[in-house]
């Protein structure tokens, strides 16, 4: 792709009229393209289009019509959920039109460093989380993408004494071409998107675009025990920077167990970053850590790999560790209820994400899973689900998940009927779990699934859970 200012007047086609495809549109009209904005949804589903048409972007609404994307046609920009199955983008590929997503864009516009952060769990978490160092440290960081402000919106914001920090999914990184942060990270590979991605090879594929265009003067930023992650080294040509939950490294950041003196066997453990010159310095002590979870101190340790290799000094990063709680929707703790405590985990998508949310906890549990089917038979969550007091499924998913309950050895299984309102629904298996539930239990929300068989998103899905907690 070009940068934006050498598209004028040529025409542009942007799919989708979600928050990036507003943004998107905007920024390529004031850099003087001719700009046609496509969405599938009814005109009077789409409030957005009336304010593009107010500064003179076409906006098309209903459908696609054939002629959309012709030879004419320069660049498509495509909002990251569509598939590239769908007419338009297989009518651009084949007339050998780029295809994008907004990061992209932003990045041909921004003036900051960027970091881009991705992983099939654990992104936002870990997004916020630096930006929090880094705002600790004086840096100057730009939190945006899927969380904060649109990225094409901070790209045109930001200087160069800023740091442009970016969640980013599989989905945006497939739509990338020139695309180069100075710093990249993976937090982790699991089985998820395969309806997206056809299969785990692009999908793979989609999230190593992180660093395809990295040189030896950028920054790679791996988990070292993600076999996904380790088989990516050889071909990465920025300098690697492993963090590790498992292993003392020769160079990166990792937990070390050591002996408190003067106690009997009791065991710390401590964040330890060391440098190539071998040089240490201990960051934290694990359970200063502000958040509960073995996946938080990987989210933890990511973060702090990150900052460091932006210039943050290691030896100040344990106040924002200790006084960071997490984000709305990943292990929320929500309310207390009859002595039982209810969190709220909607945002795991995949069964990876509900496993390590179940391991947080050392209580009875109570778990409440289910959403929309994407294929998968969901026997990752067999060795966890043993552990579990009681499930109460629903959505799609739910004889499927019951099934894997039962062969786990569930004693208490309820499945909610999907008859009535998502929201009813939901509010039920929040009624039948707290029927469940007993002083010192914990009744969490972690549904293994994507949202979009009963809810519009993860973020309503949850909102809804932590309404009916309140309303018990």
């Amino acid at each position: 792709m070009k940068h934006p200012d050498e598209y004028r007047g040529e025409e542009v086609v942007v799919l989708g009229l979600a928050k990036s495809g507003v943004q998107v549109a905007k920024v390529l009209h004031e850099h003087g393209a001719v700009v046609t904005v496509n969405d599938k949804k009814e005109r009077d589903q789409s409030p957005e289009a009336s304010e593009l048409e107010s500064l003179g972007i076409s906006v098309i609404c209903g459908g696609h019509p054939e002629g959309l994307i012709h030879p004419g046609v320069s660049l498509v920009v495509k909002n990251p959920g569509i598939p590239y199955s769908v007419p338009p983008v297989q009518k651009a590929m084949e007339l050998g039109i780029e295809v994008v997503t907004e990061v992209e864009v932003a990045y041909h516009l921004c003036a900051a460093p960027m970091i881009g952060i991705t992983g099939s769990n654990g992104k936002t978490t870990t997004t916020t989380w630096v930006g929090r160092m880094l705002d600790a440290a004086g840096m100057n960081p730009i939190v945006a993408g899927n969380i904060g402000t649109p990225l094409c919106q901070a790209a045109q914001e930001a200087h160069d004494d800023n740091w442009m920090v970016v969640e980013l999914s599989s989905f945006q990184l497939k739509g990338t071409k020139e695309f180069r942060p100075k710093i990249g990270c993976l937090l982790n590979v699991a089985e998820t998107h395969l309806d997206y991605h056809g299969g785990m090879e692009d999908y793979i594929a989609s999230k190593a675009k992180l660093f395809e265009r990295q040189g030896p003067s950028d920054t790679a930023v791996l988990n070292w025990d993600d076999p996904v992650c380790r088989e990516l080294v050889p071909y990465i040509k920025a300098g690697i920077l492993p963090f590790s939950m498992t292993e003392e490294l020769v160079q990166g950041v990792f937990v070390r167990p050591s002996f408190v003196q003067g106690t009997e066997d009791d065991l710390k453990r401590v964040i330890v970053y060391r440098d190539y010159s071998e040089s240490e310095t201990e960051i934290a002590d694990v359970d200063t850590i502000g958040l509960p979870g073995r996946f938080n101190v990987e989210n933890a340790l990511a973060a702090c790999g990150i900052a460091i290799a932006a210039g943050a000094d290691p030896a100040g990063l344990a106040e924002v560790l200790a006084n960071f709680r997490g984000v709305e929707h990943r292990l929320e703790y929500v309310a207390d209820k009859a002595g039982a405590a209810y969190y709220n985990n909607s945002k795991a998508t995949n069964s990876k994400a509900t496993s390590m949310a179940l391991a947080s906890f050392r209580k009875p549990v109570v778990l409440i899973a289910g959403g929309l089917d994407r294929g998968s038979d969901y026997m990752e969550l067999l060795p966890v689900l043993g552990g579990v007091k009681a499930l109460v499924a629903l959505g799609q998913t739910k004889d499927k998940l019951a099934a894997v309950a039962g062969m786990a050895g569930v004693k208490r299984i309820i499945s909610v009927d999907n008859g009535e309102s998502a929201a009813a629904v939901l509010q039920e298996a929040v009624r039948e779990a707290s029927a469940l539930a007993e002083a010192g239990d914990i009744v969490l929300l972690s549904p293994a699934c994507a949202s979009w068989d009963m809810f519009t998103s993860y973020e309503e899905r949850g909102r809804i859970f932590k309404e009916a907690v309140h309303n018990l």
